[in-house]
C-alpha cells in the first residue's frame, strides 16, 4: 500500500498499524509524538489501535513548550 508520510510517498505492506509505522520510520521519542492520519489526531497510547489504509496521509507532530 502507498502512504504519504510527511509529504513523502512510501510503500508498506497492507494492514500495518500506526505503532508499526512509528517503529519502522524510527520516530524519535515516540511516547511524546502525536500523529495525524488524514487530519485525525492520535496520541501515542492509540497507535496500536490505528490500522492504516492505502493512500493515508500521516504527519508526526512534536509539541514544544517555551517562551517567556
Amino acid at each position: 500500500m502507498n502512504l504519504n508520510i510527511s509529504g513523502t510517498q512510501k510503500k508498506y505492506e497492507d494492514g500495518i498499524t500506526l505503532a508499526y509505522l512509528v517503529e519502522k520510520e524510527k520516530i524519535q521519542t515516540p511516547q511524546y509524538v502525536t500523529a495525524s492520519v488524514n487530519d485525525e489526531f492520535f496520541s501515542a497510547s492509540d497507535f496500536e489501535n490505528v490500522t492504516l489504509k492505502d493512500g493515508d496521509n500521516i504527519e508526526f507532530l512534536y509539541f514544544m513548550g517555551g517562551g517567556c
